[in-house]
């Protein structure tokens, strides 16, 4: 397969999450909605875990830049805080969704679908905040996506940004959905070079999304090459009850800024 088809492989599989009503694609609960209308702002980055409010601070006014973000959720409650946001997805299903709650809610957010690789449509220094949940999985060039975050946020702006354990990948997937986990593939894991060809017309066929492991270099050591300083670390469990009885930090959290310029 021509590595560059996964993005329209992908797309098409979100599009399909929508009509299986995937939990990330069907919008608020009713608790996030009753507690958002009563004040109380609770954004997940990870699966279950709300982020704290000192990430976030005072979101009045600020302009949020969400990538990765679709399904009428997140997006939807820093709108309701009070910030002009921009949702970028590559899913149209996806914004539908949002555009949907959008309207029910009398709220305001620009709707763009697109490749997060490419955030050029965007100008330098633009927003306060990136927000972008466990969509990094989904993309090639975790490096190339920081660095484009980095432009797009002003100096001192934060990322908040969901990382998938890369260890998740070593399990074969078949196996651990009958509750057994068995190592199998190694790491860095993607399904286009670690599955065999079968099994990947097998995915097209099924709409199955296609994944990248990538390394802890990349993904942590990444964010310092674009400019970003961590300033908080949090984990997860994934819900799945065979992975989290070995694995407690299935998802990690991370929020960081863009390092302000060094002055001469």
């Amino acid at each position: 397969m021509d590595e560059s088809r996964y993005v329209h492989y992908n797309e098409r599989a979100w599009d399909r999450e929508v009509e299986r009503k995937s939990i990330w694609t069907d919008g608020l609960t009713e608790e996030e909605l009753r507690k958002a209308l009563s004040g109380i702002i609770e954004i997940r980055l990870t699966t279950y875990k709300p982020m704290p409010s000192s990430w976030l601070g005072d979101l009045e006014g600020k302009r949020v830049l969400a990538v990765g973000s679709g399904g009428g959720q997140q997006a939807i409650l820093f709108a309701m805080a009070g910030s002009t946001v921009t949702l970028l997805d590559i899913s149209g299903k996806q914004l539908e969704q949002d555009r949907k709650v959008s309207a029910r809610l009398g709220l305001e957010l620009e709707l763009v679908k697109g490749d997060m690789r490419d955030l050029s449509r965007f100008e330098k220094e633009s927003f306060d905040i990136v927000f972008n949940p466990a969509s990094t999985v989904f993309i090639d060039d975790v490096r190339s996506f920081y660095a484009e975050c980095a432009r797009v946020l002003r100096p001192g702006g934060v990322f908040l940004t969901c990382i998938t354990n890369p260890v998740l990948y070593l399990f074969d997937e078949r196996l651990a959905l009958k509750g057994r986990l068995k190592v199998r593939y190694t790491l860095p894991y993607s399904d286009i070079g670690s599955l065999s060809r079968k099994r990947v017309e097998r995915m097209i066929r099924t709409s199955d999304t296609f994944e990248f492991s990538h390394t802890l270099d990349d993904l942590l050591g990444g964010l310092g090459d674009a400019g970003f300083a961590i300033e908080g670390v949090y984990s997860d469990r994934s819900g799945f009850e065979p992975l989290d009885s070995f694995i407690a930090d299935a998802y990690l959290a991370v929020r960081a800024t863009k390092r302000l310029p060094q002055s001469s």
